[in-house]
Order: C-alpha cells, then structure tokens, then sequence
C-alpha cells in the first residue's frame, strides 16, 4: 500500500472533519481511551479546533481515503483547563502549540506514519513561532481492567521524539468511555519538548 501524508488548512480541514470525527471515534474506542464517541460530541470538539487560528490537521491518505489524522494548533487557542497547568506557572502559552489527536488505523501502523505526524506538527509550530511543543496523554493505572494483555504504551516512541512527561503538569478531560452511562473526569499528563 501507498500512503501519503500531507498537512491539510483551512478549508482542507473543514472538508476533512467528517473523516476525522469518525477517525477518533474508531481509534479512540481502544484502550487506553475506550472512548464511547458519538457525532454530537465530535461536531463540538471539532468546531473548536478548526476556530483555532494555525491550526493544522495532518493527513495519511490511502489513495483517497484518509487513514490517518493528527492535529495541532497554537495552545492559547485551547481551552481553559488545557492552559491551566502552564498559566498557573506563568509559562506564557503563545509560545507553546499543542498536539491534540494521533489516530491512525490499526493496519496503516508501523510504517512511519507517526513519525510523518509528528514532523508535519513540529515544522507547523516552529512557522507559528512556537519555541516547544506539547500534548497530553491519558493516565490509567497499569492494573486497569481493560488493559489489553501485551499493551505497549507509546511511551518509548515518544520519547524518541524528544517528549518528555512534565511533573506535575496534569489536566482533565471529561469523555464518555464504553460501559458509562455519562461522561467522567480523566487525568491527562502533559508531556513537552523544546523545539
């Protein structure tokens, strides 16, 4: 298979939201997000991202088809609770941008594609003026009952990129994941590198 991967603005990315939204909902149904997505949610969450201003979706495209997404934009365009743990320390948030989702589907893995995810956001940030980058991962203890036997977290792929998890800095995210009723509260690590 040949897959290609190239940043997506402005009406390329409202064009694309669909493909993304349901990107998310599939992907993010596994562990460790177990996600429970429904199209209400991702039109609202959706509708922020492309309001933000430099924002940036990369895609993985088979052919025509999009196989993969991963998204960025400048962190003072976040909300509230994503600035929070960098405001409260007085980091100025106009010098950071924030990677939002990776999602790529299970047999497009291994191939590059992540790497290609990263490098598209990082030279997006550095064009922006951005000097690091960061994202937040979800925490879920290592006992967790849907923890799949074999899971490797992306931990060591990330590090290799130059990300490292920043102590302390945690925020909260609220999704409805498979088997709840509502939404719950999860803790999110962020993790940083200098670009």
């Amino acid at each position: 298979m040949t897959v290609t991967v190239r940043p997506l603005t402005g009406a390329e990315i409202i064009a694309a939201t669909d493909d993304l939204a349901a990107l998310r909902i599939a992907v993010f149904a596994a562990y460790p997000y177990l996600y429970d997505g429904d199209a209400v949610y991702e039109a609202e969450y959706l509708k922020e991202f492309v309001a933000a201003p430099d924002a940036v979706l990369v895609a993985a495209f088979d052919g025509v088809k999009i196989v993969g997404a991963a998204t960025a934009s400048p962190m003072w365009a976040q909300k509230a609770e994503f600035r929070a743990p960098f405001e409260e320390r007085g980091i100025d948030t106009a010098s950071l941008f924030y990677f939002g989702e990776s999602v790529l589907l299970p047999g497009y893995r291994g191939q590059g594609i992540g790497h290609a995810f990263f490098d598209h956001r990082e030279a997006q940030a550095r064009d922006c003026g951005a000097s690091a980058a960061t994202f937040a991962a979800v925490i879920r203890p290592g006992d967790h009952p849907a923890r799949p036997a074999g899971y490797v977290p992306l931990d060591m792929f990330w590090t290799k990129r130059g990300y490292a998890p920043v102590e302390g800095f945690v925020t909260e995210l609220g999704w409805k994941e498979h088997g709840e009723v509502e939404e719950s509260v999860k803790p999110m690590q962020y993790w940083m590198r200098t670009l």
